[in-house]
């Protein structure tokens, strides 16, 4: 009987995979970036303040329109193109459509935690580089043969060894100015600029350009099921009430994502069974001058969040309208439904979002 009842669990669980044209995960966040940028474009108080726009008639001529919709075009023009006519966007609080934070902390290593482990745990409450205690679920996944040294983690901080626990978790990482395994010429050529570069901002962070090219050269040559990229410079510039950099940051990286999604639709190992998923870590403070640089748990609004998803099993609904509340924590649930899996640790998760894997 417990042979008959184990087979049948293993018929099940092979259909239910069978049933997901998702065979790859590719998670993308941009650290600190405002929903109110995503879905609304160049904030038109900021960019015409000179205590945080220097350059303003540039900036203007560069992403300023009369419209909303003309302004997140100009500013996020993949996620406004592909993502609005294929995939979805969540967190448009205009709409009533709203994304947060579950953690009451609302900066980066919380929030961190809450998307990979699914888990608000109030226990995670600084920016230490403590390992995390907490299972994530591409540590849940890589326990599986067809993820087993496919998966990889590559960020700008440094502090992602520890939020991945990598030695627990045996999840390759890549954070702040760690050398990364040469695995190609571009990749040895890579590791030197790194090495040699001088950092833009702060001494435990490696520059979000390189961060890019360093994962999507190991990307190409190595193939990961699952892979993690953490760009960190829209913070940095937001804390520094530096709005210019901040937009132009978010702009390329809308880029990035834009070429990336351009190899993995072009690539058979990646095509037509590969989901994306966009978000941030936390929101931050509204236009009232200096508050929109900062957050956490003393800043108003710093809790609300946004999301993108595109993928084969994703409808394309573009910008999701109808009310609604989504939390952080169902990110993690959602990556391993998208994959087939319950992801179902020793501490809670929020439930997946169904609306992102059925079609």
């Amino acid at each position: 009987m417990k042979a008959l009842f184990g087979l049948s669990l293993l018929v099940l669980t092979l259909s239910l995979n069978a049933q997901q044209k998702t065979k790859n995960i590719i998670v993308v966040t941009l650290d600190g970036m405002r929903w109110e940028e995503v879905f609304r474009g160049a904030d038109e108080v900021l960019i015409n303040d000179s205590t945080f726009t220097e350059d303003r008639k540039g900036l203007k001529e560069k992403f300023w329109a009369n419209t909303e919709d003309e302004r997140r075009k100009k500013l996020f023009p993949f996620f406004w193109s592909t993502i609005a006519t294929e995939g979805q966007l969540y967190g448009n609080r205009t709409l009533n459509n709203k994304v947060n934070n579950a953690n009451p902390y609302w900066f980066s290593y919380p929030g961190y935690n809450e998307i990979f482990t699914g888990y608000p745990d109030t226990g995670v409450n600084s920016n230490d580089k403590v390992p995390n205690l907490n299972e994530n679920v591409f540590e849940f996944l890589v326990k599986k043969p067809e993820f087993k040294d496919r998966a990889a983690v590559f960020s700008s901080w440094d502090a992602f060894g520890a939020i991945f626990n990598a030695s627990r978790s045996k999840v390759p990482v890549s954070a702040g100015l760690e050398p990364v395994e040469n695995v190609s010429p571009a990749m040895e050529l890579l590791n030197d600029m790194q090495k040699h570069c001088s950092k833009t901002v702060g001494d435990d962070v490696r520059p979000d350009m390189l961060t890019y090219y360093i994962a999507r050269e190991y990307m190409k040559v190595k193939k990961p099921r699952l892979l993690y990229i953490a760009f960190d410079e829209t913070d940095d510039y937001a804390h520094a009430g530096k709005y210019d950099f901040y937009l132009n940051t978010a702009r390329n990286e809308d880029e990035w994502i834009g070429e990336l999604w351009k190899y993995v639709q072009s690539t058979p190992e990646y095509k037509d069974k590969t989901t994306m998923i966009i978000l941030t870590d936390h929101g931050r403070g509204d236009k009232v001058k200096s508050n929109w640089q900062h957050h956490g748990s003393k800043i108003e609004d710093a809790y609300q969040i946004w999301m993108a998803v595109i993928g084969p099993d994703t409808q394309p609904l573009g910008e999701v309208k109808a009310p609604m509340q989504l939390y952080q924590k169902q990110v993690a649930a959602t990556v391993a439904k998208l994959l087939g899996y319950d992801f179902k640790p020793g501490h809670p998760v929020g439930d997946p979002i169904s609306s992102v894997y059925t079609k």
